[in-house]
């Protein structure tokens, strides 16, 4: 046996905003690792805890559960882990069952099914502080007789009582504590016993009495799913359990619950005391007599909205500006000390150096936002803003956690489709992932100052040009509810969308570590798991970009030149900055990209666009605002021109189609102008974003969400220019 094989694993389960993850977090402190369980996008944590000065374990926090009745994704990973269904992953040796004080008995029904699983068991009472406050007194000892296994209190927030349940473990391991089970009816036990003959004893099946229970209570048991019986053997095995428990006078649908409940009522009727006998209202309830408010809740929310979104985008800014900085300056070092190498000056300094920056620059913006969604959630207001938004998303099939994931879009989707992972149901998660890009990010700002300022506010003037550049920030977002309906409609095959259920867990002082250790992970993350994918994006395109590189190309256009300038004047003298403007835009012409733009041109000349604006679309992929130094490339004017650059909106207004039936004719105009920020909003963000989503969802997704957004972008591309050329 290996020592992964011999090494003591324990697992945190318990209902959602009971403290599970700050108890697991107080226990492991920094010693963690964090990533999804192997096909799925549920997030995995396991970290390693000193049980004592000789002996670490292994601690696996799982997702929070209500039951183990599952139906949501993280909450069938958390059954199949307890019963050590997940590859790479045995049963644990010992389950700590966290509980909230305040709800024992709701809590322990989770702890009652978990004991069916034949593992060691210890009760953590966490949230003992607060529970002192509201006058309640438990017995510890008394329950921990009843239950038959170790029950310690803890303040998961402040790491008081992590030595006393290392303790109640290290006892729980040497004895196998057992939680004491419900005396089953005969009608039950005759159900689970038909089960164990047909599958256990007939077919070989390797099930535990808890999951032959779930096959039972459950209507869609993630037990189903690891049967090796086929589909049409098993159905009826299972539907004849079933019906012999409606014959014996009890609804397996609903017998689970009132048989635990009536096993957990008598065991709990005297262990808790109120010490109050008026229940004052808490601070907690006050504060959301303003904050759940019909009308102030909201004026309060959008406030609090506004700032995060505001931090994210100014907050990130002057860092996003250093990284740029920084890579700029790189940039320059290595061409200068490559400078007799053309090619590998290249691909170091526009390759490697710009790939690496390309998502760097990402990294401000994804710690301000998790830094706000950490405190928002220590604090406990993350759950009130869901609960506000809810009635808002849910025609369209999200709830309210979807809100926070689409208004941080707006700065970057990166950040945005990381903080999907607050959503537990997998559907409203998968949904919002899909529509995150169409919130218009900040890399697309650039596209749209350059466009409205060449075209409209020269001539409509700044007041129809603020309201265009506002107007631009939405058109996705109006697309967006659509969009989401129509998926939620597939995705759920015209069900109506699950209830959204969340408690409101009182609010508390958020703890700085947990806060910046969290901004850490995400950043981390990012960079280690979407960060090897966009630099290798980036290095394609820069070689799709630079290659061929025949020197034909550089000699046909200096002669050119050469003969420009003699025609002009015998004293006029080669200007070799304007030469290798010329030249740098004859390469990116000739190039695999520019031959490619060339090639599917037909397709976007449709919507005004010839083949130096396609070839700036194309290009675009890696980072939305390359398009304003593709085309500055392209129109000789250098690639360090920027969106208010006067020369690149001058050579705009100016530029000719230089082939087909066109030729000669203006290129730019309002209508294309309008179609190319159309396009750019609806279309997918950046290949970063599209690496994102195949890293949380897969690249199935991925690449169908680009072909979706790349056509629904091209046919409203192509409808606003052929409208607006009837007005123009």
């Amino acid at each position: 046996m290996s020592e992964a094989d011999s090494e003591l694993r324990v697992a945190l389960i318990g209902n959602p905003n009971t403290g599970k993850t700050s108890l697991f977090n107080a226990l492991t402190g920094m010693r963690q690792r964090v990533g999804n369980y192997s096909g799925v996008t549920v997030e995995k944590k396991i970290g390693r805890w000193a049980l004592n000065r000789d002996q670490d374990v292994q601690l696996i926090d799982l997702p929070g559960t209500y039951s183990l009745s599952a139906s949501s994704l993280d909450e069938r990973i958390a059954v199949d882990v307890l019963a050590g269904r997940v590859d790479g992953l045995p049963a644990p040796d010992l389950i700590i069952v966290v509980v909230d004080v305040e709800n024992l008995q709701r809590n322990l029904f989770l702890a009652s099914q978990a004991s069916e699983l034949d593992v060691p068991m210890v009760i953590a009472l966490n949230c003992w502080d607060v529970a002192e406050k509201k006058g309640l007194q438990i017995d510890c000892k008394l329950l921990e007789q009843r239950l038959g296994v170790p029950v310690v209190p803890t303040v998961a927030t402040r790491s008081r009582g992590t030595e006393a349940l290392a303790r109640a473990v290290e006892h729980a391991i040497k004895t196998k504590s057992m939680m004491m089970r419900p005396i089953w009816p005969e009608a039950v036990k005759t159900a689970v016993q038909k089960l164990h003959d047909e599958f256990i004893n007939k077919r070989g099946e390797a099930l535990q009495v808890g999951e032959l229970q779930r096959l039972i209570f459950d209507r869609n048991s993630a037990v189903r799913e690891r049967l090796q019986t086929p589909d049409s053997e098993y159905a009826g095995i299972i539907k004849d359990a079933r019906d012999q428990l409606y014959k014996d006078g009890f609804n397996p649908d609903a017998a689970e619950s009132i048989l635990r409940f009536r096993f957990l009522n008598p065991l709990l009727g005297d262990i808790i005391e109120r010490q109050v006998a008026l229940k004052k209202r808490t601070a907690s309830e006050s504060i959301d007599q303003l904050l759940l408010h019909r009308f102030w809740g909201l004026v309060v929310f959008v406030g609090m909205m506004y700032v995060v979104f505001q931090s994210v985008y100014t907050w990130a800014g002057p860092f996003m500006d250093l990284i740029e900085g920084a890579t700029g300056a790189l940039q320059k070092l290595a061409s200068e000390a490559l400078a007799g190498t053309p090619m590998l000056q290249s691909l170091i300094a526009d390759g490697i150096i710009g790939g690496v920056g390309a998502f760097v620059v990402f990294l401000p913006q994804i710690l301000v936002l998790f830094l706000f969604i950490s405190l928002l959630e220590e604090s406990g207001y993350m759950a009130r803003a869901a609960f506000l938004m809810d009635k808002l998303f849910q025609w369209c099939g999200l709830n309210g956690k979807s809100f926070v994931p689409l208004l941080s879009s707006y700065a970057c989707a990166i950040p945005g489709i990381l903080a999907t992972r607050t959503i537990s149901d997998p559907k409203a998660r998968m949904i919002t992932i899909l529509i995150a890009p169409l919130m218009s990010c900040s890399a697309r700002l650039p596209v749209y100052l350059l466009l409205i300022g060449a075209f409209v506010e020269p001539r409509y003037g700044p007041a129809v040009a603020g309201a265009m550049l506002f107007a631009m920030h939405f058109v996705g977002a109006i697309l967006a509810a659509p969009i989401a309906w129509l998926l939620n409609q597939t995705l759920n095959q015209g069900q109506q969308p699950k209830p959204f259920l969340m408690e409101l867990p009182p609010y508390r002082v958020p703890r700085i570590k947990t806060m910046v250790w969290r901004m850490y992970e995400s950043g981390k993350e990012f960079i280690i798991r979407a960060g090897t994918v966009i630099f290798a994006m980036t290095v394609i395109i820069w070689a799709l970009l630079y290659f061929p590189r025949s020197a034909e190309v550089e000699a046909s256009v200096t002669e050119q030149y050469q003969a420009e300038v003699a025609l002009l004047s015998d004293t006029t003298t080669l200007n070799e900055q304007e030469l290798c403007k010329r030249v740098d835009a004859a390469y990116l012409e000739q190039s695999y990209m520019g031959k490619f733009g060339q090639f599917v041109q037909p397709v976007f000349a449709p919507a005004g666009y010839d083949w130096k604006i396609t070839v700036g679309v194309l290009a675009s992929f890696p980072a939305r605002e390359v398009i304003i130094s593709t085309l500055g490339i392209t129109y000789a004017l250098g690639g360090e021109i920027d969106e208010e650059s006067n020369d690149l909106r001058a050579t705009l207004t100016q530029a000719k189609w230089e082939s087909g039936p066109r030729t000669g004719e203006t290129v730019f105009n309002i209508p294309v102008a309008l179609s190319i920020m159309v396009f750019f909003a609806l279309c997918m963000q950046c290949g970063a974003t599209l690496a994102v989503i195949a890293k949380e969802l897969n690249w199935k997704w991925a690449i169908g969400s680009f072909l979706a957004l790349t056509t629904v972008a091209w046919v409203a591309a192509v409808l606003t220019y052929q409208i607006g050329m009837l007005f123009a």
